[in-house]
C-alpha cells in the first residue's frame, strides 16, 4: 500500500497572506473556542472520576492542544486543505469507568499500543479500504446524528438564557440576511460578537483564581504494559478513533470538497498517539466537529489556512493551559451551545441533503442516524460506531434488495 503523498506545493507566503481572511480567522476562533469547553469538561470529569492529580491534568490538556495542533499546522500546510486533529473524546470517556481499577500509567501503556496498531492500520491500506467501503450516505447519516445536539442546544440556549441566545442568533440572521454586511464581518463573527456584548451586560465573564499558573508544560508519564488494561481499552480505544472521529471527519470533509489522505491520516494519528500518550493523553484523532467549523464559510482553496490558524491557536492552548482552560470553563454555557449550533447550520444542512437526498433508498441512513441519535453504548463503544455498523447491515440486506 502506498500511502498518499502530497500532491501540491507548499503554499507561499503571499498565498498564505491571501488566504487569512475574515471567514478563516473566524473559523478556527469558534473551533478553538469550543475545543476548549466541551472536550476540557470531558477531560476535568475523567480527572475527578480517576483522582489524577493536577500535575497530571495540566501535563494531560498540554499534550492534547500542543500536539494536535503542530500535527494539524503540518498536515494542513502539506495537504493544502483543513485538517484538523486533536483528541478522542469518546477515548476520554472510557477512563472514567477504567481509572476505578487501573492506574493512569497501565492507561498510557494501552495508549500507546493503540498507537502502533493505527501505523499498522494505515500503513496496510486495510484502513483505506474499510472507508472506501462504507456508503456515503450511512456515514453522513451518522454525522447527522453526531451533529444534531448541537442544533437543539441552539434552540434549547432560548429558555436558558433568552437575552443572549436571542442577541447572538439575531446578529447571525441579520449579516446572513443581508449579503453586503456579511462580506464586511462573517455571520458567525457577528454572533460572536454580539454574544461577548451580551455576556458582559449580562455578568457573565470568565473568572480567574489567583493561583491560576500562566504557563503549562510537558509532563513524561512512565507507561506500564498491563494485560488487563490492553484487553480492556486497546479496541476500543482504537475503534473510537478510526471508526467514530476519524469517519466523522473524514465525511466531513469530502462532503466539503475535499479529499483527506485517509491512510497517512491514520498513520498521523498513530504517531501523534505515541507523542501524546507518553505525555500523558488519549489517543490523537481526526475531529469532526472541527473540520465542520473549519469547512463551514470561505472559499474551498483557502480553508487550508483556517486549519493552519486553527493548529496555532490549539497550540498556543496547550502553552496556556492552565490560564485558557480557566477561562473557557467559566464562560456561560449558552455562549458556547450558541455558537456551536449557528457554525453547525450549514454541516447539519449538507449531511441531511447527501444522507437522504441522493435519490436511492434511504432506510441504512436512517437507521444510522437514529441509532446514533439514541446515544446507545455497547462493549464500551459509542453508539456512532453502532450507527454505522446497523446502517451498512440495512443498507446491504434491504437497501440494495428494494
Amino acid at each position: 500500500m502506498t500511502l498518499e503523498l502530497p500532491t501540491t506545493r507548499l503554499p507561499s507566503l503571499a498565498e498564505m497572506r491571501l488566504a487569512s481572511n475574515r471567514y478563516n480567522w473566524t473559523n478556527a476562533f469558534v473551533s478553538t473556542i469550543f475545543a476548549v469547553t466541551g472536550p476540557i469538561a470531558i477531560i476535568l470529569t475523567v480527572a475527578a472520576a480517576g483522582g489524577l492529580s493536577k500535575e497530571i491534568i495540566d501535563g494531560w490538556i498540554f499534550a492534547a492542544f500542543f500536539v494536535g495542533g503542530i500535527l494539524t499546522i503540518l498536515c494542513s500546510l502539506f495537504y493544502r486543505m483543513p485538517l484538523a486533529l486533536a483528541w478522542t473524546m469518546p477515548g476520554s470517556a472510557l477512563l472514567i469507568t477504567a481509572l476505578d481499577h487501573l492506574t493512569f500509567p497501565e492507561a498510557v501503556g494501552a495508549f500507546l499500543v493503540s498507537g502502533v496498531v493505527m501505523v499498522l492500520l494505515g500503513v496496510s491500506g486495510l484502513v483505506t479500504r474499510i472507508m472506501a467501503a462504507i456508503p456515503v450516505g450511512v456515514a453522513m447519516g451518522m454525522v447527522a446524528g453526531v451533529f444534531l445536539p448541537f442544533g437543539i442546544d441552539l434552540i434549547t440556549g432560548f429558555g436558558n438564557s433568552p437575552v443572549l441566545s436571542i442577541a447572538m442568533v439575531a446578529a447571525f440572521v441579520g449579516f446572513t440576511a443581508i449579503p453586503a454586511l456579511g462580506r464586511v464581518v462573517p455571520p458567525l463573527l457577528a454572533a460572536l460578537i454580539a454574544g461577548t456584548v451580551a455576556a458582559i451586560a449580562l455578568g457573565d465573564t470568565p473568572s480567574f483564581p489567583s493561583d491560576t499558573t500562566l504557563i503549562a508544560g510537558p509532563m513524561i508519564v512512565v507507561p506500564v504494559f498491563s494485560l488487563a488494561a490492553l484487553l480492556e481499552l486497546v479496541v476500543p480505544l482504537v475503534i473510537s478513533v478510526l471508526a467514530v472521529q476519524n469517519l466523522q471527519g473524514f465525511t466531513v470533509l469530502a462532503e466539503a470538497g475535499h479529499k483527506p489522505p485517509t491512510g497517512m491520516l491514520t498513520v498521523a494519528c498513530g504517531y501523534g498517539t505515541l507523542a501524546m500518550g507518553i505525555l500523558g493523553s488519549v489517543p490523537t484523532c481526526v475531529t469532526g466537529p472541527a473540520n465542520a467549523f473549519l469547512t463551514s464559510s470561505g472559499k474551498r482553496e483557502h480553508q487550508y489556512m483556517g486549519g493552519i490558524l486553527f493548529g496555532l491557536m490549539f497550540a498556543g492552548v496547550g502553552l496556556l493551559a492552565p490560564m485558557l482552560t480557566q477561562a473557557a470553563t467559566t464562560m456561560p454555557r449558552v455562549f458556547i451551545t450558541a455558537l456551536g449550533g449557528l457554525a453547525m447550520l450549514p454541516v447539519l444542512i449538507g449531511a441531511f441533503r447527501a444522507a437522504f437526498s441522493g435519490g436511492g433508498a434511504a432506510l441504512g441512513p436512517l437507521v444510522s442516524f437514529v441509532v446514533t441519535v439514541s446515544g446507545i453504548t455497547l462493549f464500551n463503544i459509542g453508539a456512532p460506531f453502532w450507527g454505522v455498523v446497523f446502517g451498512y447491515l440495512v443498507h446491504v440486506g434491504l437497501d440494495r434488495r428494494g
